[in-house]
């Protein structure tokens, strides 16, 4: 009984391990493809404003997935944006959406 518990109890471990690499996996992936938005609205998005992009850190998930939605579909007008999000996949904007949500807003 010792020995099948040992087992059990390290194979959780293993599980537990890999459920955090696949996390900061998913977290190193949605950093690299923010880091496209960077030249545009600011590291991290968060935007240095004067009138420039606007700054995409503290938006919210669903704001930003029915913006970018808007984009892919034309329904909103812009000058590059609708091209540039037609590339991203579904998964790959709602890792952006995540990933904006949970940066702080610039100087708070």
């Amino acid at each position: 009984m010792l020995r099948w518990f040992g087992f059990k109890a390290a194979g959780a471990i293993v599980a537990a391990v890999g459920v955090v690499s696949a996390t900061g996996v998913r977290a190193q992936e949605a950093r690299y493809l923010a880091s496209n938005c960077a030249n545009c609205h600011g590291t991290e998005g968060r935007s240095a404003g004067g009138g420039g992009m606007p700054g995409l850190a503290g938006l919210s998930r669903a704001y930003f997935l029915e913006q970018m939605n808007a984009f892919r579909s034309g329904a909103r007008q812009a000058t590059v944006m609708h091209q540039i999000a037609k590339g991203y996949t579904d998964e790959q904007i709602a890792q952006l959406a995540d990933f904006f949500s949970k940066q702080p807003v610039a100087g708070k």
